[in-house]
């Protein structure tokens, strides 16, 4: 076994306090993780964060670099040297990267090309007008085979290399479970999955001016909602369909039709005068006209997107899919300001999540996800588990073919639990992210092999491409003033595994195996 590994983790934002350091604190506590070091822009790094237990904080020191461009795919020679001093100071054995995603890029390939072992947060990348530049849109699916070229090149100079992406549906126990049904009912029946539906909406409800103002998780980058939260859907939806893939049905292609709002379609359904009478006090906030903010937002990103997919195999529709990604969805919002933590997290937000899959005449699984988003000033979830989450998993099965199947069976959210003890997985994202980060570190201790692992780089092309595709579609509607004009259609075909034999015997020799 390895020592503790001390983490570099490259942004330091609401997202990263909220969801990575507990994990990050977790493992401390079962001697995974030694020290972590935060890196962020100058005005976050005025102060050490908190981080962890209210009965056991913890300081974090945060480092300040300066502001890259999204254009860039190296880090300047300035920011690689304050990175370098880091790593050498703080003997850096590992970097999570949870920038905002239009510099994931840079800062993954650096720590490849540095020999770090890298939990790289999703969405892979993004770049700005992804959603009304069809190039910038395309450049997503390419910026996955310079991720993996990297990789590939990594894994030469160290078979122990592993770049794990932080999408942690891939952790959760229903989401597993999801794919295991859809695996036992193909093996049995020959059927991949036919259908699947699957919609999310986070119940964000912002206001005119905060379209303008507030830019965190926000659409002026000329991205939205499906760089924000929907790369979740891009990665668990081909992840399922690859379960039921048989030979002869493999996908290799997939045509994505797109249809989205952004902030001017936003206020045609909500105006500003509308806000202004359920909102007493807007007006006197609000410096801008409606014709400021239709000129002031035009090019930004979607709002809500919906897309309609075929999956195809050797020219023949293998599946189909609707895939609704909203923002503008039932929400508990009801003050003027929002709460200190802003609007990434809590202002009432509650989130709906479900998925509708088909196998054939076999097999329907339902999966229903309602949760309410609380965090303190802190960032802190201090959420008792279970305790606002709603899970429920259907299963349905055709016992008239199978009569060993059980025609019908519910489980909530004590069925999902996967162990017991305080080592429990619950069905929560939390609980899943935590799962992500302790198996990364558990690798690098040499505890699990990277071929356990559950979401290796290599494995993310598909997922790219989806987002590619989407936002290619989005980006041509935009450029044709918002007609439908052609789908994006795209190969989609899974990545070879990173490692060639020479590296993999390497490893062996090594008697390192992770």
């Amino acid at each position: 076994m390895n020592a503790a590994v001390n983490v570099l983790v490259v942004g330091v934002g609401p997202h990263t306090r909220l969801n990575h350091l507990s994990a990050l604190a977790a493992a401390q506590d079962a001697g995974l993780a030694g020290t972590v070091t935060g890196v962020d822009l100058p005005h976050a790094a005025v102060a050490a964060v908190e981080y962890g237990t209210p009965g056991r904080l913890r300081r974090m020191p945060v480092v300040a670099v300066q502001q890259i461009p999204a254009t860039r795919q190296t880090l300047p020679r300035g920011v690689r040297q304050v990175l370098e001093g880091v790593v050498r100071r703080e003997r850096i054995g590992a970097v999570v990267v949870a920038t905002e995603p239009s510099v994931h890029l840079p800062y993954a390939l650096w720590a490849m090309e540095r020999g770090l072992p890298v939990l790289l947060d999703k969405p892979l990348t993004v770049h700005p007008a992804a959603s009304t530049d069809p190039a910038a849109a395309m450049a997503i699916a390419d910026d996955f085979e310079t991720l993996l070229d990297a990789y590939r090149a990594a894994r030469r100079r160290d078979p122990r290399m592993v770049v794990s992406v932080l999408s942690q549906r891939r952790w959760h126990p229903a989401f597993r479970l999801v794919r295991e049904l859809i695996g036992e009912v193909a093996e049995t029946t020959n059927c991949p999955v036919t259908s699947i539906r699957s919609s999310h909406g986070d119940g964000q409800w912002r206001l005119p001016d905060e379209l303008v103002d507030l830019s965190y998780h926000g659409f002026d980058r000329g991205y939205g909602k499906a760089a924000h939260s929907g790369y979740h859907h891009f990665d668990v939806v081909p992840w399922w369909l690859a379960a039921g893939e048989r030979p002869g049905k493999e996908i290799d292609e997939i045509e994505v039709h797109a249809a989205c709002t952004r902030p001017a379609d936003f206020l045609a359904q909500l105006t500003v005068a509308d806000h202004e009478l359920l909102l007493p006090g807007l007006a006197d906030r609000n410096p801008y006209t409606e014709q400021d903010l239709h000129r002031l937002t035009a090019g930004f990103g979607e709002v809500d997107v919906f897309l309609n997919v075929a999956y195809r195999s050797r020219g023949r529709t293998m599946a189909l899919g609707s895939h609704s990604l909203a923002h503008t969805t039932f929400s508990q919002r009801g003050n003027l300001h929002p709460e200190p933590g802003g609007l990434y997290k809590s202002n009432g937000r509650i989130g709906q999540e479900t998925h509708i899959i088909q196998q054939g005449p076999f097999q329907a699984l339902h999966l229903h996800i309602l949760q309410s988003l609380h965090a303190d000033q802190d960032g802190i979830d201090r959420r008792a588990p279970g305790g606002a989450d709603h899970i429920e998993l259907h299963v349905f099965r055709n016992n008239k073919m199978c009569p060993d199947w059980e025609r019908h069976r519910t489980l909530g959210f004590a069925d999902l639990v996967q162990g017991s003890g305080t080592g429990a997985v619950l069905p929560t994202q939390r609980s899943a992210r935590t799962c992500a980060i302790v198996e990364f570190l558990s690798n690098l201790a040499g505890r699990i092999p990277r071929t356990a692992m559950a979401s290796d780089l290599a494995d993310h092309r598909r997922p790219a491409r989806l987002m590619a595709a989407a936002y290619l579609s989005m980006a041509r509607r935009y450029a044709d003033g918002g007609r439908p004009t052609a789908p994006a259609v795209l190969d989609f075909h899974p990545a070879p595994a990173p490692a060639d034999r020479r590296a993999d015997q390497a490893l062996a020799a090594l008697g390192a195996a992770r």
